[in-house]
C-alpha cells in the first residue's frame, strides 16, 4: 500500500510515505532542522476507507527514540493540510509512541519522521494537536469564514426581491442559518464546494 500518502517540504522534491505496518506509515525528511512547515497529503492514488483519516505525527529522532508530536490529521474531504513544524523540535513535550509500540527505524541525526496512522475519524476529529503547528488552520478558518458571509450574502440577495417588507429579513436569515445548519452537520467540509461569486 505504498504511494498513497505524500509529504512536501518547501524547495524540495516530494517525498513518498512508506507502509510501517496496515495502518502505520511513515518517511524521513532529511536535514530537518531548518525546515519551517511540511505538508502532508493523499496523492489520490486509493482514498481511505469510509470513517477512516489519517493521524499525521512528527519526531526528531534521539538516542531513546525520540517523542512523536501529534500535527493534526487529513482525511478523504480534507486530503492535504500544511502544519508548521518550525521550533517544535526543541520542544519538551512528550507524547506517546503511537505507532502501536513498534519499534521504527531511528534514521539519520538532523532528520525528522513524519508518521501517518490510520484510524476511526470519530478518534481523531476530538484529539488536540500541539500548540502552534496548525498554520493551515488559521488560513482553513479565515477561509471558512470568507465563505460563509459569502454564502449569507447571496441567500439574503435572494430575498431582496420577494421581500418588500424590512422585518421579512430576520426570516431569511433565519432561513440561510437552517440551510447552512444542515449541510455542515452533514458535512462539514461542504462549504468548501462554495461557489464565491
Amino acid at each position: 500500500m505504498s504511494g498513497i500518502f505524500g509529504v512536501i517540504v518547501s524547495g524540495r522534491t516530494p517525498i513518498e510515505v512508506q507502509p510501517v505496518s496496515d495502518s502505520e506509515f511513515s518517511c524521513e525528511i532529511l536535514n530537518a532542522d531548518a525546515i519551517n512547515h511540511v505538508v502532508v497529503f493523499l496523492t489520490g492514488a486509493q482514498p481511505f476507507p469510509e470513517g477512516v483519516g489519517g493521524s499525521v505525527y512528527i519526531r526528531w529522532p534521539t538516542q531513546d527514540g525520540g517523542n512523536w508530536h501529534y500535527l493534526g490529521f487529513i482525511c478523504n474531504q480534507k486530503p492535504s493540510a500544511i502544519f508548521k513544524v518550525a521550533q517544535l523540535h526543541k520542544s519538551d513535550a512528550s507524547h506517546a509512541n503511537v505507532f502501536g509500540g513498534q519499534q521504527m527505524q531511528l534514521y539519520s541525526s538532523g532528520s525528522a519522521q513524519i508518521g501517518i496512522n490510520a484510524e476511526a475519524l470519530s478518534i481523531i476529529e476530538g484529539r488536540q494537536a500541539v500548540e502552534g503547528t496548525q498554520a493551515s488552520q488559521q488560513s482553513t478558518l479565515v477561509e471558512f469564514a470568507e465563505k460563509m458571509i459569502r454564502n449569507l450574502i447571496n441567500h439574503t440577495e435572494s430575498f431582496s426581491i420577494r421581500l418588500p417588507d424590512p422585518s421579512s429579513i430576520t426570516g431569511a436569515f433565519q432561513s440561510w442559518y437552517n440551510s447552512f445548519s444542515r449541510r455542515f452537520a452533514a458535512n462539514p467540509y461542504f462549504w468548501r464546494a462554495l461557489n464565491n461569486s
